[in-house]
């Protein structure tokens, strides 16, 4: 029988900015366990895969009792590009929808994706995608030029255009659109803002230990 919802956590052996990120000690575990704890408390989740090239990874689904791909050497590695590797995904996971949510955005609540689930649910008539974004209020430049504001007219920062950037914190969509489009973005997405510390994501040294600290404060 084909589920309807499942959470599907991207874990890679060999990350390259900060080595072994999945699996260094987080706030006394680590940050695919923590993943793992939350997921397992949200009831509308009909099934947690770890989609991994990492045997650490299989040993810690299994201790855990949740599902587990094993990811072929292909889309593993830096030739995958995302597309194909979200298309993949989709042929592999037998659900209607997947969520698909990292281990490297380990602020996001319990009821967080629970509000998110429910959003999408209210709206998948309207929408193909729910994807989690953040707001971004800084001054941006590309090719030495400005593009967000002109230099004789700077705005205060609070009044830039209302830019988002997507954290892939948590992204909803269909198998068949996953598929089609090669996207976690649909072709009409609801983008969902999380504020600075729940869309916090994990890419540098300085940001692991940051999101430690504020993992532990909160």
């Amino acid at each position: 029988m084909i589920k309807t919802l499942v959470a599907v956590v991207p874990v890679r052996k060999g990350s390259q900015r900060v080595k072994n990120k999945n699996f260094k000690p987080f706030a006394g575990k680590n940050l695919l366990i923590h993943k793992i704890k939350v997921l397992k408390k949200i009831k509308k989740i009909e099934e947690i895969i770890i989609n991994t090239d990492s045997d650490e990874a299989i040993k810690i689904a299994k201790k855990f009792n949740v599902s587990y791909q094993k990811r072929k050497k292909y889309f593993a590695s830096s030739k995958c590009s995302n597309s194909d590797f979200w298309q993949h995904i989709a042929e592999q996971t037998q659900s209607k929808y997947i969520m698909f949510t990292n281990c490297t955005s380990p602020l996001i609540k319990k009821q967080t994706y629970e509000k998110i689930i429910n959003a999408f649910k209210k709206r998948k008539k309207t929408v193909d995608s729910i994807n989690t974004v953040t707001e971004l209020k800084e001054y941006l430049y590309l090719n030495k030029k400005p593009i967000n504001f002109k230099k004789n007219k700077t705005p205060n920062s609070q009044d830039l255009p209302d830019i988002v950037k997507l954290n892939f914190g948590v992204n909803i969509i269909s198998k068949k659109e996953m598929f089609n489009s090669k996207s976690l973005i649909g072709k009409n997405p609801l983008l969902y803002k999380l504020d600075e510390i729940e869309g916090f994501d994990i890419n540098t040294p300085f940001e692991f230990e940051f999101a430690e600290y504020l993992f532990k404060k909160n």
